[in-house]
């Protein structure tokens, strides 16, 4: 079986199941109302309008890492996978349409996401989001989908690995909202070499350390690339 029809098989799988259109759509409500929130506030010397605008990603994130996260390991549910394997006897192709499968409806809905947080934040900002040009703005868009996307392949690879969602979950979002701060606050320059903090200096309008927005998302690309590729390998080499 080639790749097209597994991956309409696999989409087939996400699509049906409404907990995971309800997922895409908190990427988007998510975001939104957190970046409205931090919008509201400009108050501060290291103001950043474009930050501001699109600070819900911090938490839109986690919609994102649900949502792939769930449509990995309901694969290891119920004898679900020995099906999806017994179709698609070529463990590496079927992991790769699922990785697809996963990444395509994120980065859609985060372009979307960018788009409405960026109008919703500057209508918030008023005048204090005059100084934002074309080009930061397009950045911070297409930064935004990216990222989400990373983050979710991420979270993808690591469901693979653990084979549960719960253990998935239970590692990835303590880090994103607890640990990663508090190592950026401990470590000097070593935390902006993880995965959140590398990828999200694309969402600021100026940044202070030696990556720059499209070098911090190759790093967080980095982190992705070794996740997916232990998750593949995982399922090469594990039984169903």
């Amino acid at each position: 079986m080639t790749f097209a029809p597994v991956f309409h098989s696999e989409w087939i799988k996400i699509r049906t199941l409404r907990s995971q259109l309800a997922a895409l759509a908190m990427i988007l409500a998510v975001t939104a109302l957190f970046s409205a929130l931090a919008s509201s506030d400009t108050g501060g010397d290291d103001f950043d309008p474009l930050f501001a605008v699109l600070f819900g990603v911090t938490f839109g994130q986690i919609a994102a890492i649900t949502f792939a996260t769930n449509a990995l390991s309901s694969e290891f549910q119920g004898g679900a996978l020995r099906v999806s394997l017994a179709a698609v006897p070529h463990r590496g192709r079927w992991f790769a349409a699922k990785a697809t499968a996963i990444a395509v409806p994120v980065f859609a809905v985060g372009l979307v996401t960018g788009v409405v947080t960026l109008v919703v934040g500057k209508a918030m900002l008023g005048a204090d989001a005059d100084g934002l040009g074309r080009a930061e703005q397009m950045r911070g868009v297409v930064g935004c989908a990216v990222y989400l996307t990373l983050m979710a392949l991420l979270a993808a690879g690591l469901t693979a690995v653990l084979r549960s969602g719960v253990a998935t979950l239970s590692i990835v979002i303590p880090f994103l909202l607890i640990v990663s701060f508090v190592v950026g606050d401990a470590s000097s320059g070593i935390a902006d070499l993880l995965p959140d903090r590398a990828g999200q200096v694309v969402l600021h309008e100026t940044w202070a350390g030696a990556m720059g927005p499209w070098t911090g998302l190759g790093v967080t690309a980095l982190w992705t690339a070794a996740a997916l590729a232990a998750g593949a390998w995982s399922v090469r080499r594990r039984d169903a």
